[in-house]
């Protein structure tokens, strides 16, 4: 079984010597400065830099690729004249890996949302010149969705490009009701945020101005599929009814059937074969996309899981890889060379050629 796993979070020693020390957006202060402490805890430093360990562990798990992207929240806290930079100079780092080595990873792109027409250009040269295949946003900038107008430019690159937006989840950015418990982080805020940011492109009219958008959302939908039914009856009500609380905007579709054209989900962090059923009700086969969620998750589970969920072969095999090969276009040159060839040198160039951003090694 081939197996592509999409949302694989790396940085490199170079970025985080310099985001380490860049100020940080109002409201943002709890988020980054946690992320910072992980990120400098040596253990998990490890897995998000040493590449050569993480094809040892995918060799061991029999994990063909890794699509890469930056560590959460990425550059989107940081003032603009510094992320607009640094998002470059990390894009350029991450496309050398990919160059090196395109059998074992792909990468998607990180761009700085604070500003718009930068991020634009960004998004064409990442999946231009650069040959990434995607882009990674961290849902809300500054409390701001892209559904809102400013943000046109951006999503107009990504449409016209075809490069698939991974709407990763973050810490909600204004409300107090998640600031206690533990809420804001992964055991509730992340997916309630994420999925507050994609009904926003639903409900706003954002997917009719741009019908061929992607949007990937992780955990396997950040619950909207266990929703849409109640989402379209509500919907539909609404619309109805004279005095909505809200105007809303009319809408060509409903929201399910938004959900389901311009939607990809991933199974990240969800090792459970009810929800991936519903999934599968829901949106399809073709439509989910297998993902680790690397190095929060357990690799050796999520590989499992995936193994021995009872799934048909057709199934398991979009899951998989092939539903990540159509949305990213990657995978089509996946080695399936035996296990102990995985991990030598290719023709890419000498095994020890430098980053040219970061200075160190990349895996031979």
């Amino acid at each position: 079984m081939k197996v592509v796993a999409v949302e694989e979070h790396l940085s490199t020693e170079a970025f985080l010597r310099v985001a380490h020390g860049l100020a940080v957006a109002a409201g943002d202060e709890t988020e980054v400065g946690l992320m910072r402490r992980v990120e400098t805890l040596p253990a998990l430093r490890t897995r998000l830099t040493d590449l050569d360990l993480r094809l040892r562990d995918m060799d061991a798990l029999g994990q063909d690729v890794a699509v890469l992207s930056l560590n959460p929240p990425g550059v989107q806290p940081y003032p603009g004249p510094d992320a607009v930079p640094l998002a470059v100079q990390f894009n350029d780092a991450l496309a050398a890996i990919v160059r090196r080595r395109p059998d074992r990873f792909g990468g998607l792109a990180t761009v700085a949302p604070q500003d718009p027409s930068a991020a634009a250009a960004e998004i064409e040269r990442a999946v231009g010149p650069l040959g990434l295949h995607g882009v990674m946003i961290n849902s809300h900038t500054g409390g701001r969705y892209l559904d809102e107008p400013g943000f046109a430019p951006l999503l107009a690159s990504a449409e016209a490009n075809r490069a698939p937006i991974y709407l990763h989840p973050r810490a909600p950015g204004s409300s107090e009701g998640y600031r206690d418990h533990g809420l804001s982080g992964a055991i509730w805020g992340y997916q309630a945020e994420a999925g507050l940011h994609a009904m926003r492109l639903i409900l706003s009219g954002t997917l009719d101005r741009f019908p061929e958008l992607t949007v990937v959302l992780g955990h396997l939908g950040e619950g909207i599929p266990y929703w849409l039914r109640r989402i379209d009856n509500r919907h539909a009500f609404a619309a109805r009814t004279a005095g909505a609380a809200t105007p809303m905007p009319r809408l060509s579709l409903t929201p399910s059937e938004y959900f389901r054209r311009n939607f990809v989900i991933t199974t990240s962090g969800i090792d459970d074969p009810d929800v991936v059923e519903l999934a599968l009700r829901t949106v399809g086969e073709d439509r989910i996309m297998f993902a680790i969620d690397t190095p929060y998750e357990d690799p050796a589970a999520a590989l499992t899981f995936l193994r021995d969920t009872p799934l048909t072969e057709d199934q398991r095999s979009a899951i998989s890889h092939r539903t990540a090969e159509r949305v990213f276009g990657i995978g089509q040159g996946v080695s399936s060379k035996p296990d102990e060839q995985r991990g030598q040198g290719d023709s890419a160039g000498p095994a020890d050629a430098p980053d040219p951003v970061d200075g160190t090694r990349l895996p031979p």
